[in-house]
């Protein structure tokens, strides 16, 4: 992971921090932030190991790369989710109609027209 930094960009980098710095400083702060990069890399090598641990067996099982969010395109996502499949009901003894859903609008006013109450969620109250 470069950052966009060619080796122009980091020569100059390199020449502004001999200039501000200092060249008797600057082998100090080199020396510095190496550590801290080294510390960093140590700690994620570190969180990647008590994973593993955690996990168990099952960690070289995942596949890491399906998993990373830059790959999700909200557009195939809602594709996908439009184009799925309904699953029939669970009820026994229901069937499954082979009409489209009807809406909850629509579903509201057939129950009020059929003198039977609408349906409501005991979990969202």
């Amino acid at each position: 992971m470069s950052w966009g930094l060619t080796f122009e960009k980091l020569l100059l980098i390199g020449l502004i921090a001999v200039l501000i710095i200092g060249p008797d400083r600057l082998p100090g702060y080199a020396a510095q932030f190496g550590r801290f990069v080294r510390t960093v890399r140590d700690m994620a090598n570190g969180a990647k190991q008590r994973m593993r641990d955690e996990m168990g067996p099952d960690y070289d099982d995942v596949d890491w790369k399906k998993l990373d969010p830059r790959q999700y395109d909200p557009r195939r996502i809602i594709r996908e989710a439009l184009l799925e499949d309904e699953a029939p009901p669970t009820r026994p003894g229901a069937v499954a109609a082979a009409a489209p859903r009807e809406s909850a609008y629509a579903q509201r006013q057939r129950l009020i027209r059929e003198g039977r109450p609408a349906p409501f969620d005991p979990e969202a109250t």
